[in-house]
């Protein structure tokens, strides 16, 4: 406990409240304002200067300060609360005392009472909020009130009061601040958490394409080193053999070629393949039996589709149906797949926002296939539209050959 009163004593303002830190304009406003403020109530105070109200009540035990004195100390007091940031709890002590022997400094404790509740614990300010008190018992025996009727005992309960009424305005304020500071703390935070996310998602996407195109390569090598073995142990063979050969291994180092190319910049990871890959319309049939409505239009020759850019197409559809089954169960989605060589393939996925469908996520798949379509020269759209309707829209290239 002693430890804690220590650390409490000399430790600088709570890091909740505002000049923590370096001192912003704002800050320094307040500071003067404190100051001015504590110097005016003081006013109210001071005996025998011509300042304040003439003194009504009995005499002081020991007798009035002179008047510069009073004065020099009450304006002592208020420039004291500059101090207030650095060194909140010595201050209410030192105020404690001062205000104790000198009432005309009792405005500016009260202004420190405050402070200590706003930068420390409120065991603390709670603390030296019933040491203010006791030290009013002293005041008002030393300075005793006008005369009226149990003066001493309304005198005390009033000062009481108005120092529990500070102690619990500083801390409500307190509060308030260390709310605001962890809200803030939270949202820093979980942007820097989002975006983690994204990078994770990019770099799985990566990943996945690199594989992809690793099981793609791998097989059109193999095929290549077949038809070159065999113009290798057959150099005999008929011309329309040879031409036919040394055309599959032309046809198969131009895909290899193109693979490479796609494969470029893309981080490769260490990981088994994901099996072997279906098409588009056995994916709508699995979503169908799964019990999902789905409008499936193909308006291209998939078979003409280039391996490459009808495995990034398989990928958009099959995420689009996983988020709408996620977050649109009850509703129908359509499936539109159109374009040609030249043009490009274009992958239309709608369907019907649900109400009620709960937190749409951390869009981590979504961020994974704007990856892949950039890498593809392609790029895609998503997001919910005018007619009510979460719309996925991307385009791919498709070249000529």
């Amino acid at each position: 406990m002693e430890n804690t009163w220590v650390a409490a004593l000399i430790a600088p303002g709570s890091r909740a409240a505002p000049g923590y830190g370096r001192l912003t304009p704002r800050d320094r406003v307040v500071d003067v304002a404190c100051v001015l403020i504590g110097f005016l109530l003081s006013l109210f105070t001071l005996r025998g200067t011509g300042w304040g109200p003439a003194p009504t009540g009995p005499p002081p035990r020991f007798g009035l300060l002179p008047g510069w004195l009073d004065l020099s100390l009450a304006i002592a007091g208020a420039l004291a609360l500059l101090l207030r940031r650095r060194w909140p709890v010595a201050l209410m002590l030192l105020m404690i005392v001062g205000s104790t022997a000198v009432p005309s400094m009792g405005g500016s404790a009260g202004i420190a009472l405050f402070s200590v509740a706003v930068h420390r614990r409120p065991a603390v300010s709670l603390s030296l909020g019933g040491v203010a008190v006791a030290s009013c018992l002293v005041q008002f025996w030393l300075y005793p009130v006008a005369n009226v009727p149990n003066g001493y005992a309304i005198a005390v309960t009033l000062t009481g009061l108005a120092c529990l009424a500070i102690v619990a305005w500083g801390i409500v304020v307190r509060t308030r601040r260390e709310l605001l500071a962890s809200l803030t703390e939270r949202a820093v935070r979980a942007e820097s958490e989002q975006a983690l996310r994204v990078e994770q998602g990019q770099r799985q996407e990566r990943e996945r394409i690199a594989r992809e195109m690793h099981d793609a390569l791998g097989h059109r090598l193999s095929l290549l080193t077949v038809h070159a073995g065999a113009l290798e142990f057959r150099p005999d063979m008929p011309t329309d053999e040879l031409s036919r050969a040394a055309g599959v291994i032309r046809s198969s180092a131009r895909d290899c070629v193109e693979d490479l190319r796609e494969i470029v910049g893309v981080l490769r990871a260490q990981d088994v393949s994901e099996g072997p890959r279906r098409g588009i319309a056995e994916l709508v049939d699995e979503s169908r039996q799964a019990g999902m409505v789905v409008d499936l239009t193909v308006g291209v020759d998939l078979a003409a589709v280039p391996e490459g850019i009808g495995r990034h197409a398989y990928r958009i559809v099959q995420e689009g149906l996983t988020n709408a089954r996620k977050h649109a169960p009850h509703q129908g989605v359509r499936v539109t797949l159109s374009g040609g060589p030249g043009e490009g393939l274009q992958v239309d996925l709608a369907n019907r926002l649900e109400s009620g469908a709960g937190d749409p996520g951390s869009q981590v798949g979504l961020i994974g296939l704007t990856e892949r379509a950039t890498l593809a020269g392609g790029r895609i759209e998503y997001g919910p539209t005018a007619d009510g309707d979460f719309r996925l829209a991307a385009w791919l290239p498709w070249t000529l050959r």
